[in-house]
Order: structure tokens, then C-alpha cells, then sequence
């Protein structure tokens, strides 16, 4: 290597983030927005207006306001498995100690956010899908691979002897989103904790018991 290359080098900006491209600004732009306002409330020249571009710019990437809110799920689900996976691969907590972790994390999130905005999952749930097939589909899958990956915690729980058997690990998972995202729904009417904090009590004290305790 010459010393020129190698000052080429050492001049070389390190440590930043890549830029993003136009249909990443407009998602991030889109998941801020609509998280804060909702689906129908968010208006396509909102979007553009936050990253300054011309709305056929828009058209470029996104063949409708539909299919936008479709991708917006999906960069939201990303954010939702980046949170989760560090809990549920944490091999220094017992898989139930991993999953109270996570809930207990998510609780803090909500707090530092003031109790607004909830989950965009169950927002757009609420909003979308009796209008919009594409849009519950792409929901539904995100819900199953959630879902999965906490029953698959689950099971690791029923096999070393701390969770209750005589109930899936699928169902159990179904039952903490659902009840999860009810819990946000009332964290929203209620602005504080409360309601969140109650979940997860009610669901590792009374549901996730271990095998001993199953016949109270």
C-alpha cells in the first residue's frame, strides 16, 4: 500500500451511518407519522413534505397509499423482532425470566414515551383491516412470527421444568400479544402504567405457572 492510499485512508469517515435512500427516508417518515396520527390521518404529502421531495417521487417507490402502509408494518415488525430477539436469546436467564425481561423493557419504552402512540401493529388493526385485505395480511403475518418466536421460548420453558405443559406454547404466545396489545389499547385511555404493569403480573402470576402449581 502506498502512503498516499494509506492517508487516503486514514482520512476515511468511519463510524457514520450509510445514508439512506429515498424509500427508506419516506418509511421512516411514514412509520413516524402514521404511528403518531394513524393510517388515515397520514396523508401521502405529509410524507414527502417531511423528507422534501416531489410526491411523483413517491409513486417511484410505492405503487399506492395502501401498499406503503403495508411496507410501514413491515419496517414497524423489524423494530418489534430487534427488540425482542436479544431477551429471548439471552441463554443467562431462564427462558421465563428472558420473556418478563422483555415485557418489563416494553414497559419502560412506554413510559419514556409518555403512554402515547402504542403498538402500530394493533393501531393499524383497529384501523385497517376491515378495509384493507392487504394490510391484514401483511398484520397477520407479523403476528404469526411474533407469536412464534415467544412460543418458542415457551417451550424451552415446558422443557426444562418451569412452565405448565398441559397448554401449547403457540397458544400461551397468542395470549401474550393479544393481551399485550389490549393492555397498550388501555395504557392509551388511562395514560400511565397501570394497565401494562397488571399484564404482566396477571400473566406470569396466574397464566405461566410451573408444572407443581397447575391444579390451583
Amino acid at each position: 500500500m502506498t502512503s498516499r492510499s494509506k492517508n487516503v485512508k486514514a482520512r476515511s469517515p468511519r463510524g457514520r451511518p450509510p445514508k439512506l435512500g429515498t424509500r427508506e427516508r419516506l418509511l421512516s417518515a411514514g412509520l413516524e407519522a402514521m404511528h403518531a396520527r394513524g393510517y388515515h390521518a397520514t396523508g401521502i404529502a405529509d410524507v414527502v413534505e417531511r423528507i422534501e421531495v416531489p410526491k411523483g417521487t413517491f409513486y417511484n417507490h410505492f405503487e399506492s397509499k395502501e401498499a406503503f402502509g403495508a411496507a410501514v408494518t413491515d419496517a414497524f415488525f423489524s423494530g418489534v423482532l430487534g427488540a425482542l430477539e436479544p431477551f429471548v436469546e439471552d441463554e443467562s436467564r431462564s427462558p421465563l425470566e428472558r420473556l418478563r425481561a422483555y415485557f418489563d423493557a416494553r414497559i419502560a419504552v412506554q413510559q419514556g414515551r409518555g403512554y402515547v402512540k402504542g403498538c402500530l401493529l394493533g393501531n393499524f388493526g383497529l384501523e385497517c383491516t376491515d378495509e384493507s385485505e392487504l394490510i391484514r395480511e401483511r398484520l397477520r403475518a407479523h403476528f404469526d412470527v411474533w407469536a412464534a418466536r415467544i412460543a418458542a421460548c415457551l417451550a424451552e420453558a415446558q422443557e426444562c421444568g418451569q412452565l405448565r405443559r398441559d397448554v401449547s406454547p403457540d397458544r400461551l404466545a397468542r395470549f401474550l400479544i393479544t393481551g399485550w396489545e389490549g393492555a397498550l389499547l388501555a395504557m392509551r385511555v388511562e395514560k400511565n402504567a397501570a394497565p401494562l404493569v397488571e399484564f404482566v403480573e396477571n400473566a406470569f402470576n396466574l397464566v405461566l405457572l410451573p408444572p407443581s402449581r397447575e391444579a390451583l
